[in-house]
């Protein structure tokens, strides 16, 4: 790692990450949905070492009344890092970012709910961050996303997102947290992959034209496959369902 406060090397010569992924390599994924019992639904999706547990209720009755609308659903939802997720303990007040969070993930899985079926009702979705290691907001629209499916809320599609970056110069997929920490750029992207409708691009960081077509097109590729796991994980959950 170096000497302290100095930055690692985050690729060897040979091209491998400091975790030993190849560039376009995804970190192992693990996905389980129904781990609720009493939830409406709910997923844990883990990253690597980023673990994130999502939980969704409703479509439900809106408290207060006022915050209802007469056409659609209201999603409210709440992005938090519980305070043993990162190295050094977490306030457990919600912070500015978390906040700012929450609201990003909103906004990237309104566009796949039909909230237009429940007119007057919120749905609630609850992320909670058990283990931070990189990618946290992909995490979490990827396990909320598994959340409101097996709610059984219609959608036009599931939502998958992942980070690429810059290290070193290199452009990377599903960046970890001394990726994000010590790269030149982090860009998170989630996207509905049947519908090819990206719905959450940020970028921090500076990349070229060409660096951003490349990190785009890599993140696209990573989200498909995101994407099969978390088809597959549902289809296993309903056949489970049949046999029974």
């Amino acid at each position: 790692m170096g000497a302290v406060g100095e930055k690692p090397r985050l690729i060897d010569e040979s091209g491998r990450r400091i975790d030993g992924r190849r560039p376009d390599e995804l970190r192992p994924i693990e996905m389980e949905v129904g781990v609720l019992k009493n939830a409406d639904g709910s997923a844990l999706v883990k990253f690597g070492d980023t673990w994130v547990l999502a939980a969704v209720y409703g479509p439900r009755e809106a408290v207060p009344k006022h915050m209802t609308l007469p056409e659609r659903a209201v999603i409210r939802c709440r992005y938090r890092m519980l305070s043993f997720s990162t190295h050094e303990r977490k306030s457990p007040a919600p912070s500015r970012r978390e906040v700012e969070l929450s609201k990003v993930i909103r906004e990237a899985l309104e566009p796949a709910v039909l909230t237009e079926l429940y007119p007057r009702t919120t749905i609630d979705i609850f992320i909670e961050v058990l283990n931070a290691h990189g990618g946290t907001r992909t995490a979490g629209v990827t396990a909320a996303s598994l959340a409101l499916a097996d709610a059984g809320i219609p959608m036009r599609d599931l939502v998958a997102g992942v980070a690429v970056g810059k290290v070193d110069g290199v452009i990377v997929l599903d960046i970890n947290e001394i990726e994000d920490m010590y790269g030149e750029a982090d860009m998170p992207v989630a996207a509905m992959p049947g519908l090819g409708r990206i719905t959450l691009l940020q970028l921090n960081g500076v990349l070229s034209p060409n660096e951003f077509r490349t990190g785009l097109k890599m993140a696209m590729e990573g989200i498909r496959r995101i994407y099969e796991m978390q088809k597959k994980v549902l289809r296993q959950k309903y056949a489970v369902i049949e046999e029974e």
